[in-house]
């Protein structure tokens, strides 16, 4: 359980930064088919009796370049879905020679309250302290591409060289979180958190600062639910961050709802003279 607390704590802070600019970049369905394609590495190393977060980093890795390249001759959602097919395709052949290894697979693909081992942890520490460096260094360049991609290009910032970048990211992240949440649920804590964020608030800092905040929240309810329950942790990370995200669409409601009366009653300003 400590080391689950760790890793949690660990997991939420990169997923709730980096899901920021996932859901900015309008990227949920990258953030949901680099962890389920990396699953394959997971069963992989499984099968070979390997550190799994090996074969994760593997696959993700490979699996975000391969969605790099791809997209720069077609499109983007095609090129993620021909990735995530042939990772998955490769996943149902470890499965299919790994089968005894059920309980390990399982807890891979849902998420397991005590999933987490001793030797995961430097490993992870060592991945979050990467994936956060990266991000710093990206940082500009990240919100550049996603708000003004033409403005981003007539300064001269190479968009492939920061989508490569940001898809590297998103693999980081994933080898870090599927050990926790599974690979099943991971994209609900990188899209309902962050998403709930911008709900709140509008200027990138706070919301990043608030995305983090909510997923280390929902994490560790998360944990302490399936602990109570021994259902997925996997299942509660996804519930609550609907409700997160349910939350931040109805405080934006909320506040378009006090400012339309204030806009109603506003005075057009005047017209000027036009000289015949």
């Amino acid at each position: 359980m400590v080391n689950t607390w760790i890793v949690a704590s660990i997991v939420a802070v990169v997923g709730g930064a980096v899901g920021f600019f996932v859901v900015l970049r309008g990227s949920a369905f990258v953030a949901h088919a680099v962890p389920s394609g990396s699953f394959a590495g997971a069963a992989a190393a499984s099968l070979l009796g390997v550190n799994t977060l090996l074969g994760l980093g593997v696959f993700a890795v490979g699996g975000a370049l391969g969605i790099g390249f791809l997209s720069r001759r077609g499109r983007h959602d095609v090129a993620t879905a021909l990735t995530l097919v042939f990772m998955l395709g490769l996943g149902a052949l470890f499965l299919s020679l790994s089968a005894q290894n059920s309980s390990e697979i399982y807890s891979l693909l849902f998420g397991q309250v005590l999933g987490v081992s001793t030797t995961q942890l430097g490993p992870t520490i060592a991945l979050a302290a990467v994936s956060l460096v990266v991000l710093g260094v990206l940082y500009r360049l990240l919100l550049l591409s996603s708000i003004l991609p033409d403005s981003g290009v007539a300064r001269g910032v190479a968009l492939l060289g920061v989508e490569l970048g940001f898809l590297l990211l998103v693999a980081l992240a994933t080898t870090m979180t599927v050990p926790v949440v599974g690979t099943a649920l991971i994209f609900s804590l990188m899209i309902g958190p962050p998403a709930a964020a911008r709900g709140f608030t509008t200027r990138p800092y706070v919301a990043i600062a608030l995305s983090v905040g909510i997923a280390v929240v929902v994490v560790w309810v998360a944990i302490a639910l399936s602990y109570q329950t021994n259902w997925p942790v996997g299942f509660f990370v996804g519930i609550a961050s609907a409700a997160a995200y349910a939350a931040g669409r109805a405080w934006t409601f909320a506040r378009r709802h006090r400012a339309a009366p204030a806009l109603r009653y506003q005075v057009a300003p005047a017209r000027p003279l036009v000289k015949s």
